[in-house]
């Protein structure tokens, strides 16, 4: 089995080396063959610098270069893009994500599953502006569209290849992976993972990313629900609406 660690990075110059030790650690004990994509998502300090050079070191590690920022969800789509690999895991590259928890992602891939899931439940980021937004979110999520994950939000997965040909994504919307490859009938699980309080930088989310997400979660309904049936939404509104223009019109009358 080949598997490819996908890291989009924005502005984390301090962690990178550190999350690269650790990587080769864990994937150097493994039986896999294994790669490295690092995607700089137009980091505006040395992040892009020191990828290139730990690139230029290890033959396994393979360097994306966004001209701009353009997103998580587009560093991690370019990712995939590059991704050689038949079983893909996608992590922050902020240390918080452990990667000793990798070899436990894979152990549930090998049982038969197309996604498995972390779920940080010991979530080290702060209660009010991180923790209560992601939990509320991912109880609406999981109510919404029938995929009842605890954590919506955990990068760190591991996704059979096969399981994301074809997905659509836009905003913010690789959190929502999981769904599709369900409503693909692909078999999902979810563990629990390690989670680490930041070391080096600052966050680069808030409480506004909430918003994004939930009109990120609309767009997810509207493409798994009526992408190839469109008439079955606007037909719906139009008919509504000449029905009450109609009834409208014979009360003027």
């Amino acid at each position: 089995m080949k598997v490819s660690v996908i890291i989009p990075v924005y502005n984390e110059e301090e962690s990178i080396p550190e999350l690269y030790a650790e990587l080769a650690k864990v994937l150097s004990r493994e039986p896999w063959d294994s790669e490295i994509i690092m995607i700089d998502d137009g980091s505006t300090d040395r992040s892009a610098a020191v990828i290139s050079r730990i690139a230029e070191q290890d033959p396994s590690v393979r360097f994306v270069r966004f001209a701009r920022n353009f997103g998580q969800t587009a560093a991690i789509l370019a990712g995939i893009d590059h991704a050689t690999g038949e079983v893909l895991i996608p992590m922050d590259a902020d240390l918080q994500n452990d990667p000793a928890d990798i070899p436990r992602l894979l152990a549930k891939i090998d049982e038969g599953y197309d996604v498995v899931s972390g779920w940080r439940k010991n979530r080290q980021d702060r209660l009010l502006s991180r923790r209560v937004p992601s939990m509320l979110a991912n109880k609406l999520i999981s109510r919404w569209t029938g995929v009842a994950l605890n954590d919506y939000g955990c990068t760190l997965k591991a996704y059979r290849a096969t399981a994301l040909k074809g997905a659509q994504l836009y905003g913010e919307m690789h959190r929502f992976i999981p769904i599709y490859a369900s409503w693909r009938g692909g078999r999902l699980d979810e563990i629990v993972v390690n989670h680490r309080a930041r070391r080096f930088g600052t966050s680069k989310y808030g409480i506004g990313r909430t918003f994004k997400v939930l009109l990120d979660l609309m767009t997810v309904k509207f493409l798994g629900g009526y992408t190839a049936k469109p008439a079955y939404l606007f037909g719906g509104i139009g008919i509504s609406l000449l029905g009450i223009g109609g009834v409208l019109a014979l009360a003027s009358i």
